[in-house]
């Protein structure tokens, strides 16, 4: 069974980067920075409409990713975006 997104997390609205233009962030934005559509609550200001980015709305919350808080979801996408983003070479 599939889990409901966890109502106040943000954790997917603050750790990845996303590449894609953001209303109020046209560049996107890097990793660990909250996005400016997320509300003082820790929701999304623009779920459901058209111009939030696909990354976003192909996201689906799922338990290895959200555990049981708000911490383990940030942690757990944080090692993801850490481990898929390539390093820059030396």
């Amino acid at each position: 069974m599939t889990p409901a997104c966890r109502a106040g997390c943000g954790a997917c609205c603050i750790a990845p980067s996303i590449s894609s233009p953001i209303p109020g962030m046209p560049h996107g934005k890097p990793a660990g920075v909250r996005c400016v559509q997320l509300t003082h609550d820790n929701r999304c200001a623009i779920f459901g409409r058209s111009d939030r980015p696909k990354v976003c709305t192909g996201l689906r919350p799922e338990h290895d990713m959200c555990g049981t808080d708000d911490r383990h979801a940030l942690v757990w996408l944080q090692r993801l975006e850490r481990d898929t983003t390539p390093s820059e070479p030396r």
